[in-house]
């Protein structure tokens, strides 16, 4: 039996798919390979290893031989490495899917979803100090990259280097007056302030990370993603007052994708208040209150 095409569909287009996929609040974009393979390699493996049969198996080490006798004729032939990634992707090795798409990310610079991609593969495989050093290949050329900045800051928190995180968005916001002066666009503000609060409230900076947002609010209105991330902040600090007007806000101004989940956010939230209310109200007090005779 071979791999059908259904069957196969291609994890190339689903890799460049993925990156034009945007989080709920739209700072970071959905990490693909660690999507792809969350457990360790080795248990990644065994999984593809039970999904196909050996002859399927079988074809798939072909390809990637076929693949790989390619390269080593042509070592920039761009379509024999993409076709190694997918195929190592399908077998569901990422380690050995890492090395052509290194290769194929630079013959590609002028696409940085790619060397994003490899970031991510080499942060999901513990490798850190390489992680870093293709999210800075980006940076370099794009420093407003929104999906590179939010792999570094994650990269920095995870070893416990918060200030470094805020220090590298402080500056890029340094510059994104000048460079939008010279290139209208080319540093989104709006999503690079929502990283920064992001990182504050993760370390329980409340207060700086709210007046980031109100920043965001105040620079750009019409942006429904401030709004709901300051809501987001003041439910965890317990100021429910002040959330249902924000998320309110940000209903009204959100895509229809999103507007239909901050609206099932409210009714959720309404229900619980309704239920908190009526757990506490006594008994006696459901009773109907006497009129006055007139």
């Amino acid at each position: 039996m071979t791999v059908t095409t259904s069957k196969k569909r291609s994890s190339w287009l689903y890799l460049v798919l993925v990156v034009a996929l945007l989080a709920f609040v739209g700072v970071s974009m959905v990490p693909l390979i660690s999507g792809l393979f969350q457990a360790n390699p080795s248990s990644v493996a065994n999984t593809s290893t039970q999904r196909f049969s050996s002859e399927q198996q079988e074809e798939l080490a072909a390809r990637a031989k076929g693949y790989q006798l390619v390269l080593e004729r042509e070592p920039d032939n761009s379509t024999a490495l993409r076709g190694l990634v997918e195929v190592r992707l399908e077998q569901g090795d990422l380690p050995g899917a890492l090395e052509p798409l290194e290769k194929f990310a630079e013959l590609n610079t002028q696409e940085p979803d790619y060397a994003i991609l490899l970031a991510e593969g080499k942060q999901q495989l513990g490798d850190y100090e390489g992680a870093f050093k293709a999210y800075d290949r980006v940076l370099a050329k794009d420093p407003g990259n929104v999906r590179a900045l939010d792999g570094v800051i994650e990269l920095q928190l995870q070893q416990n280097k918060p200030q470094r995180a805020i220090d590298r968005l402080q500056n890029t916001l340094k510059i994104a007056t000048q460079t939008n002066l010279a290139s209208p666009g080319s540093i989104d503000v709006t999503s690079i302030q929502l990283l920064l609060g992001k990182v504050y409230a993760r370390q329980d900076r409340w207060t700086e990370a709210i007046a980031v947002y109100d920043q965001a609010i105040e620079s750009n209105p019409k942006d429904f993603r401030p709004f709901y991330a300051k809501a987001s902040v003041l439910e965890q600090q317990g100021e429910n007052s002040q959330v249902k007007a924000l998320l309110n806000q940000a209903a009204s101004l959100a895509p229809p994708k999103y507007k239909e989940q901050i609206q099932e956010q409210l009714a959720r939230m309404s229900a619980a208040a309704e239920s908190d209310s009526e757990a506490e109200t006594p008994e006696g007090d459901n009773q109907d209150t006497p009129t006055t005779d007139s």
